[in-house]
């Protein structure tokens, strides 16, 4: 990062100052919430979580020479500084993000969306990499406290950044794009997410269209043209259409689904083509391709460049990543579900090889309609083709009677441990297995179990 003086963080964040003069000038070279980390030349901001108080940690910060804390109570004693009180860490932080971010004359693209905000990101930061030094979020720092660590832990040679936003109510994307001040826009799919506070799809429309209040005027929106909400929606900046779907700015066709080895299929734009082969599973990936390649295009990028970066996308934790055993093929999507991921999911079975086999769990925060949601997904299932269905969760039991016309192929167990104990007898060698629920639910397990399964 950019070092800067804690006169320089003290200004941007306001507050109560409890700073010694001869303090003004001491630097800070890193931001963290996370006490270990809490030495030299850091600026540890407190903040109270649901486990853990971070306040609780601020007099070993400062004995171990960091540079500044943040934090919402009045010091235990005078012997506490260089402080700041504030009334939010969070807001803090925030304000010290959006100082920090002005540093940089440079585009920056914020991504959000329902579904495939990750792997977005993934693909357009591969790209964008071709031909400029760009940062990126890491793991998953999408929220109110990972966005403005993303941002401030920014090195200073970047030419450009992409960051995630990832929000579950209303004002939450304000508050991120304050920070983020994206010169792109990028929206994947609005989806049926977080539904227990934005109602419904219209709901994450609005909430996640926050987005465009800090878009700059000379800024672009990069929009999924085949979602239904998104096809019609007009931001106020200049927008710029992707899909399937003649009629779109960026367009892809004679897709091939192959399995195991990737996804292939033609890019068309302006007078530009080019033919890929997107080395990541699920025609899903199809999307993320034509995200990268209208970022690019729309930050000068050759196509040669985009190509290129198409064909160096790597997958990233738990995102349909694919484990191989003697026995099975795993698709292992574990990092989180809702409708439209693991319907996508399920129609990106339909190059594998063998039984298609799909181990699904809870779908979480889908407000009042979770039970038709889960039996929708079900639905799919059954209408996909997939040969067998097996599920947990109390939720999970209506998408098994969703998939009803499946019969006996479809069952529910009462919790993972039977589940995992009926695999033997269930599965066949050269099966195709999709593991997918909400993260929260640690379906990671089961997955671990289908490695150490010999059939």
């Amino acid at each position: 990062m950019k070092v800067f003086t804690v006169a320089d963080a003290a200004r941007a964040i306001g507050g109560q100052w409890f700073i010694d003069e001869k303090d003004m000038t001491r630097e800070v070279r890193f931001v963290t919430s996370d006490s270990r980390q809490a030495g030299e030349g850091a600026l540890f901001v407190a903040i109270c979580g649901a486990r853990v108080d971070g306040h609780d940690f601020i007099e070993g910060a400062l004995a171990n020479d960091a540079s500044l804390c943040i934090g919402e109570r009045d010091p235990k004693d005078a012997s506490e500084m260089p402080f700041i009180k504030v009334d939010s860490s969070l807001a803090a932080v925030g304000r010290l993000a959006a100082w920090y971010r002005s540093l940089f004359d440079i585009p920056v693209v914020g991504i959000t969306g329902s579904v495939g905000k990750t792997t977005t990101k993934e693909m357009v930061w591969s790209v964008l990499r071709q031909k400029y030094e760009t940062h990126k979020t890491q793991k998953n720092f999408n929220n109110e406290l990972g966005v403005p660590q993303t941002l401030l832990a920014m090195p200073e040679d970047s030419t450009a950044a992409v960051i995630e936003m990832g929000i579950s109510d209303f004002g939450e994307m304000s508050r991120l794009t304050a920070m983020v001040k994206p010169t792109v826009a990028v929206m994947s799919i609005i989806g049926y997410s977080h539904l227990e506070f934005l109602g419904d799809r219209e709901g994450v429309l609005r909430a996640k269209g926050e987005i465009f209040e800090g878009v700059a005027e000379d800024g672009v929106a990069v929009l999924n043209g085949d979602d239904d909400l998104l096809c019609d929606f007009m931001p106020p900046v200049r927008r710029v259409t992707y899909g399937l779907n003649e009629g779109n700015d960026y367009v892809a066709s004679n897709v091939e689904n192959l399995g195991q080895d990737g996804v292939a299929c033609t890019i068309r734009w302006k007078d530009e083509e080019i033919s890929v082969t997107i080395p990541a599973y699920g025609t899903h990936m199809v999307y993320a391709a034509l995200a990268g390649t209208a970022v690019g295009d729309q930050l000068g990028l050759s196509a040669e460049e985009i190509r290129a970066g198409i064909e160096a996308y790597e997958t990233v934790g738990r995102r349909a990543h694919i484990e191989k055993t003697d026995s099975l093929v795993i698709v292992d999507d574990c990092y989180n579900a809702n409708p439209s991921s693991v319907s996508a999911a399920i129609a990106s079975l339909d190059g594998a090889k063998g039984r298609r086999v799909c181990i699904l769990g809870d779908m979480l925060e889908l407000g009042t309609e979770e039970n038709a949601l889960h039996e929708g997904v079900g639905k799919k299932c059954a209408d996909a083709g997939v040969e067998l269905l097996l599920a947990t969760g109390e939720l999970s039991k209506y998408t098994v009677q969703g998939a009803a016309a499946m019969g006996e192929r479809a069952k529910w167990f009462c919790d993972k441990p039977a589940l995992i104990a009926a695999l033997p007898d269930l599965l066949q060698k050269g099966d195709t297995v999709l593991v997918k629920a909400s993260h929260s639910r640690k379906f990671e397990e089961i997955t671990e179990a289908l490695l150490k399964l010999e059939l």
